[in-house]
């Protein structure tokens, strides 16, 4: 009974927030894909809400679309105008935040507690974010300028959970990514995870049943993992993550053997095995014009990526490098390691990516919710970085 009620209500404030954002479309420069276009209306027509997991409904019930509509209305358009502005100097930055807000929520939740970063002077306080899989991370610092905007306009009021979460769904959709809603009234978290997140983060070089328990634990099916870890079809990635692949995959002295001769070697051209994470080392007679194409997107790093875009930012080139055997990451390439989720990508690659785009929209919205603080839980920060009262 109480599960009908909350897919009852799901689905009446999915409505209600795509009439919302209709209404809005002519106000937001960031949103000018029509709504009547975004995935979201495939999300909750041709999918079952009622197929969700416990711990999401649990966590929906306590958020509210356009939550500070009273206390700070103006929030939400102060975070996509900002966001705008950073986007047209820097436009790695949706897939820096897309990988920090999928960081900060896989351990513990979206609760911001990857932000924290302040242990009172203990030094043997050791912080989320210092642990191995976070030191890569980017775009805390545009998060700060946000906030400081959101502190100017309502001081206390908006978390720093909630504000990065409002940045990514922008940043995915400045991107050329689907809309879809976030719900807010998230709570910052006043404890940080290192432990946890040592060992509860996929890694570039992780097995396919490595990567599907991590998600399965948080309660992500198999076409959920998938479709989130196809937004790898976004930002830039170094050497650093692929060259041990490359060179001494697994301490083995030897490169990962299910790579292709040709990929490997092209590979090699743009990752020479040296201890510098410099891109740049290959000398450029040696390079083809496609092999500069084929590693465009690892130029820098921004996060994880897949390799050369069809023209789109955010489209299925990804799968269909999958397809092709060319995935950058092991762990990528690992999709195509089982019949199932290899089904899943080639019915990604299938079509104009509408399929993708609808379930990734719906397994953002998952995510997002994953774990969240409410209520008289945890604490609204004025920094990011550092809690209200000391640990």
């Amino acid at each position: 009974m109480l599960k009908s009620l909350f897919n009852r209500w799901v689905f009446l404030v999915l409505m209600i927030s795509v009439l919302v954002s209709l209404r809005r479309t002519a106000k937001k420069s960031i949103e000018s894909e029509t709504e009547l276009t975004h995935p979201i209306f495939s999300v909750f027509l041709q999918r079952d809400w009622a197929q969700e997991d416990e711990a999401s409904s649990g966590s929906i019930l306590y958020l509210e679309y356009d939550y500070y509509r009273e206390t700070c209305p103006e929030a939400e358009k102060i975070v996509s105008s900002r966001m705008a502005r950073i986007y047209e100097q820097d436009q790695g930055v949706s897939a820096g935040l897309l990988r920090l807000f999928f960081h900060d929520c896989f351990i513990r939740g979206c609760d911001a507690s990857l932000f924290l970063d302040d242990s009172n002077g203990n030094k043997s306080y050791l912080l989320e974010r210092q642990a191995i899989p976070h030191t890569t991370l980017k775009g805390f610092d545009k998060i700060g300028l946000i906030k400081e905007e959101l502190e100017m306009a309502c001081p206390g009021v908006v978390s720093c959970a909630d504000t990065l979460a409002l940045a990514t769904r922008d940043g995915i959709l400045l991107a050329g990514g689907p809309y879809y809603p976030v719900f807010t009234g998230r709570r910052d978290s006043i404890r940080s995870y290192y432990q946890e997140a040592m060992a509860g983060v996929p890694g570039p070089d992780d097995n396919l049943n490595r990567i599907l328990q991590l998600f399965s634990v948080r309660g992500f099916n198999e076409r959920e993992t998938v479709s989130l870890i196809g937004a790898h079809n976004i930002g830039k990635i170094s050497c650093q993550f692929i060259r041990s692949r490359l060179y001494n995959f697994k301490g083995t002295g030897q490169p990962d053997s299910t790579m292709t001769d040709d990929f490997l070697n092209e590979m090699r051209l743009n990752c020479q095995e040296s201890n510098s994470n410099s891109v740049d080392v290959a000398p450029a007679p040696m390079r083809s014009r496609k092999m500069t194409q084929l590693t465009a997107g690892m130029s820098y790093y921004q996060g994880l990526a897949s390799s050369i875009s069809s023209g789109a930012s955010f489209d299925t080139h990804y799968f269909h490098n999958l397809l092709k055997g060319r995935g950058l990451l092991y762990s990528d390439q690992q999709l195509m390691a089982d019949e199932n989720t290899a089904d899943l990508v080639r019915v990604y690659a299938s079509d104009d990516g509408t399929t993708f785009r609808v379930d990734f929209s719906r397994a953002m919205v998952k995510l997002s919710i994953l774990g969240v603080l409410y209520g008289s839980q945890g604490q609204v920060r004025t920094n990011c970085s550092l809690p209200v009262n000391n640990f």
